[in-house]
């Protein structure tokens, strides 16, 4: 995600003492533009009307996602106040500290991992931003990811990014879906054939594994964020958004239930022109650049899906993917 120039990931967590959640921050380059695709039937989220392409906002601050359920869209008022703290948001006054951060987020159901009453609060957010830096994603059992599940297994954070023409395509995804990532029959990722340059492993068990008996249905979401160093609009970014869903649908089996929240934010830095629509072709030059840049979205998403699957960790009575398939073939 961070290959994005500008972008910054930040994670607070707690765990251990009844505490298994946490919170992902995605700090935006000033004047980037945001916008949102939701597709699951039990969504948990905050500020999306506002991303909408006829309303009046255009830029995006910071992206916050939280476990806690709908508790945990607590954490984006910390996430407002560090920003309004360095003087970060949509200006609303003469001064340079009167401005408004525009923070949406989303929230994914692990509540089941803490005890009740434990959940990620306006602390975690603001802990997270001091967190945020450029370097590589630390993934897994961190942040939102820490209290995850993916079908039969501990999901996680994941992370990945993809070169189309000049520009970078970054992902992050927090993997917490009722459907599954994996073929139980073989521990292979559905979207092991997006791998690039060896980046899962390269080789896979080909053998069944023994996975957990969920007791019952429960109420999950997979949520993430999308970025690349292009001048698109908001309408241009909802395309990316969309995009990245179609990634998620082929990683996740089933994807988009009604027991998931499943909500993709997608942001623009502005760092490069795409192409001028007011060129001869400028329209259809245009809407093919978008194109390539949708395609890679796809890729990165599912990509990001299978790394915040192999990182994460056990944890909370949830195994790992690698305990039931070590990287060793035991």
């Amino acid at each position: 995600m961070t290959d994005v120039v500008g972008v910054e990931v930040g994670h607070h967590q707690r765990i251990g003492g009844g505490w298994a959640t946490g919170t992902t921050v995605v700090l935006l380059p000033p004047g980037s533009t945001g916008a949102v695709d939701g597709r699951g039937g039990a969504p948990g989220t905050r500020e999306t009307d506002l991303l909408a392409p006829e309303n009046l906002v255009r830029q995006v601050d910071a992206v916050c996602l939280s476990g806690g359920s709908a508790y945990g869209l607590a954490a984006a008022d910390g996430v407002m106040r560090w920003l309004g703290e360095q003087g970060r948001g949509m200006r609303v006054g003469a001064e340079p500290h009167e401005v408004v951060p525009i923070v949406p987020g989303a929230v994914i159901f692990d509540l089941p991992r803490s005890s009740w009453g434990n959940r990620p609060s306006a602390e975690f957010g603001y802990l997270a931003c001091t967190a945020a830096c450029s370097g590589p994603v630390t993934q897994g059992t961190v942040g939102a990811g820490t209290g995850a599940k993916v079908g039969s297994l501990k999901g996680g954070v994941g992370s990945a990014s993809a070169m189309v023409d000049d520009f970078t395509v970054g992902a992050l995804v927090v993997v917490n879906a009722v459907g599954e990532a994996v073929d139980a029959g073989t521990g292979r990722p559905w979207v092991a054939d997006h791998e690039v340059a060896e980046e899962f492993g390269g080789r896979w068990p080909d053998r069944p594994g023994v996975l957990p008996t969920a007791a019952r249905a429960e109420l999950n979401t997979t949520v993430g964020v999308v970025a690349v160093d292009a001048d698109l609009t908001k309408a241009e970014c909802r395309r990316i958004a969309i995009a990245a869903q179609d990634g998620l649908a082929r990683a996740v089996r089933p994807a988009h239930s009604m027991f998931d929240g499943d909500t993709v934010f997608a942001a623009a830095t502005q760092a490069q022109p795409l192409v001028a629509a007011d060129a001869p072709f400028g329209p259809v030059a245009r809407a093919a650049a978008l194109d390539r840049l949708c395609t890679a979205a796809a890729e990165v998403f599912a990509r990001a899906v299978v790394h915040g699957l192999l990182a994460a960790t056990s944890l909370a009575g949830l195994v790992a993917y690698r305990e039931v398939w070590p990287p060793d073939g035991s």
